[in-house]
């Protein structure tokens, strides 16, 4: 199964706004994860697409959807509360679209961020656990733990991927705040990886080699969390 098989659904945001998402759901699956794209790229991006084809192999559907500015074309992040509002919009068509399944919320970057944002302000109807694809805890050249601090509000499990080289998480912090978080927060590192999961050729790995390890370890903790 591959993106090209993958449903496009609308999302009714608010009574003046929608998105559009897309759905890949194998027969076998067990649960769907619903993940929003990074703040530079959309849900189309190579990233988020081999993401969902990936987890389709492994048995979970997929719920990819836009971000009303990239809906619209625009390079500025919608604010806080409309970028909410789409997760929650988002969570919900999702549980109309796959009702038998379970559901994990997440995703790259910006929408991992504005996910556990909403996540803690209240939580999403029906979603299980959180999924992060590379938290950004700070702006790159400024360490802090400051974007974090919501987090200690999320009462569900939480799965950090995370690259070593990630100039938008240093690791000291990142390991600091999930130690803090206690027992329901998990943290996958992957060395030598940056912010887009790329590991420099002197490595001797492969970006390939470092998705399919990510596929691998997000797959496996969805089935475990999932019921």
């Amino acid at each position: 199964m591959s993106s090209d098989s993958a449903e496009t659904v609308m999302i009714a945001v608010d009574e003046a706004r929608s998105v559009s998402g897309l759905l890949l759901a194998p027969q076998n699956a067990r649960a769907c994860y619903v993940f929003a794209h990074g703040a530079g790229a959309g849900m189309a991006h190579p990233f988020m697409a081999s993401v969902a084809n990936g987890l389709a192999e492994r048995g979970i559907a997929t719920m990819r959807y836009q971000f009303p500015y990239m809906e619209q074309g625009s390079k500025r992040p919608d604010a806080p509360k409309l970028a909410h509002a789409t997760v929650r919009a988002a969570v919900l068509e999702a549980s109309r679209q796959v009702p038998k399944l379970a559901l994990v919320a997440g995703g790259k970057s910006f929408g991992g961020r504005m996910t556990s944002q909403a996540q803690a302000a209240a939580p999403l109807e029906g979603v299980q656990a959180l999924v992060f694809l590379g938290f950004p805890l700070h702006p790159a050249g400024r360490p802090s733990s400051v974007r974090g601090e919501h987090l200690s509000d999320v009462r569900i499990p939480m799965l950090f991927l995370q690259g070593t080289r990630d100039d938008l998480a240093t690791l000291a912090l990142m390991e600091s705040l999930c130690q803090q978080l206690g027992a329901g927060a998990t943290l996958k590192l992957f060395p030598d990886a940056d912010h887009s999961f790329h590991v420099p050729a002197r490595t001797g790995r492969k970006d390939s080699q470092v998705r399919m390890e990510l596929l691998d370890t997000l797959a496996d903790w969805i089935h475990l969390v999932a019921k």
